[in-house]
């Protein structure tokens, strides 16, 4: 099977081209490959290209597809890869018909997602939601089973879903003759649009039902449970197929994506899978050198401080990062020394640090090397 092509290329667009420049993009090919304008041998060669500027709108419209899109190709956007949903690879182009309404929906102001089935009422994919999750950095390190209560429809009990009021019941729309679709004409198209009366449905409902106001179902909670894989890291997303809106007129449901947030940890910084802290030593310690404990987020751990370490001086500790989703093995932890300047002193303890200073003063460069270069090189300034 061959690859896909890059969509950007698809489009004959830059990498950094503005959601307008890919729309004009889009329309432009659209036109130039639409059935329509295209008969003969070249119908089919056209189609293709079609549904494949179609694919290529329907990814990089969207800011988060773009963007998974943008990081990790097209294994970001393949539903066969769990990453995203959407376009031909997941749901199909429901044949050439469903594509073509689509695309006109979208130049000439109609709805969008939309098909047929059998040539009856409008069928719509229903919207995806989202649900920011807050986890700690040990949760999103170690992964986690947890709860989460999302909206979710269900049908109404006082009209059996019908959406009519009790005792009475809907009517097959008069503008569309129930098919939930009209026609009109732009120049040599002839464009078939939702039904502005019945929005798509069909049915015209005289006295809604008072429970769901008509629609046929009424909004309750549900409780999903939540697998976080270990690893994961800040603005990734778990992708739970379809608990999204339901869609319409028996069409799929959306989905619903679950958005990591991590909360700023006391002790950690996370960069990808590796780990920062900062260690606060003692200035005799850091002269005198010794082994100090560190923290890590599967117990402590020891380092040794060579004789005169200095303030901003690193230790990496190998693999006591976290592993990430994608990555083989765990990062590392980079400790980072801040030599501490000892405060409310006694007298007794400035006059000890004084004769200490006149010591170190005697004995000259050699205790105090990084002093000497900068002092070298301020003087080199101002020559």
């Amino acid at each position: 099977m061959a690859s896909k092509r890059d969509y950007y290329e698809v489009l004959g667009v830059a990498k950094n081209a503005s959601e307008d420049d890919i729309k004009k993009a889009y329309r432009k090919l659209a036109m130039k490959f639409h059935p329509d304008r295209n008969q003969g041998d070249g119908a089919k060669k056209a189609e293709e290209q079609f549904k494949e500027a179609k694919e290529a709108y329907e990814m990089l419209s969207d800011a988060q597809k773009r963007a998974a899109y943008d990081q990790y190709g097209h294994a970001g956007v393949d539903p066969n890869m769990g990453a995203g949903r959407g376009g031909p690879g997941a749901e199909g182009f429901g044949g050439f018909a469903e594509a073509f309404g689509d695309i006109f929906g979208d130049i000439f102001g109609g709805g969008q997602g939309g098909g047929r089935r059998g040539g009856g009422q409008q069928v719509y994919r229903g919207s995806d939601l989202s649900y920011a999750m807050e986890i700690t950095l040990e949760e999103a390190a170690r992964g986690k089973e947890t709860q989460i209560r999302i909206p979710s429809w269900e049908g109404c009990e006082t009209c059996g879903g019908s959406g009519a009021k009790p005792g009475t019941s809907a009517k097959t729309c008069g503008s569309c003759g129930g098919s939930g679709t009209v026609h009109m004409r732009q120049g040599f198209f002839s464009i078939q649009q939702t039904c502005p009366h019945c929005h798509g449905t069909g049915k015209i409902i005289p006295e809604p039902c008072t429970t769901c106001n008509g629609q046929g179902k009424v909004k309750k909670q549900k409780t999903l449970e939540v697998k976080i894989p270990a690893g994961i890291n800040e603005g990734m997303r778990i992708r739970s197929a379809g608990n999204g809106e339901p869609g319409v007129n028996g069409g799929p449901s959306g989905d619903l994506y679950i958005e990591i947030r991590i909360k700023q940890h006391d002790i950690f910084e996370r960069d990808g899978d590796d780990l920062h802290c900062t260690m606060p030593v003692s200035m005799v310690t850091a002269a005198l050198g010794g082994n100090i404990e560190v923290p890590t987020l599967g117990g402590k751990a020891e380092i040794e401080l060579p004789e005169g370490t200095q303030h901003g001086k690193t230790f990496r500790l190998r693999g006591k990062g976290i592993k990430g989703v994608r990555s083989s093995y765990p990062g590392d932890l980079y400790c980072h020394i801040a030599v501490e300047t000892p405060v409310k002193l006694t007298e007794h303890q400035k006059k000890l640090l004084k004769e200490l200073d006149e010591s170190l003063k005697k004995g000259g460069e050699r205790h105090s090397p990084n002093a000497k270069s900068w002092t070298d090189r301020v003087k080199d300034l101002f020559k």
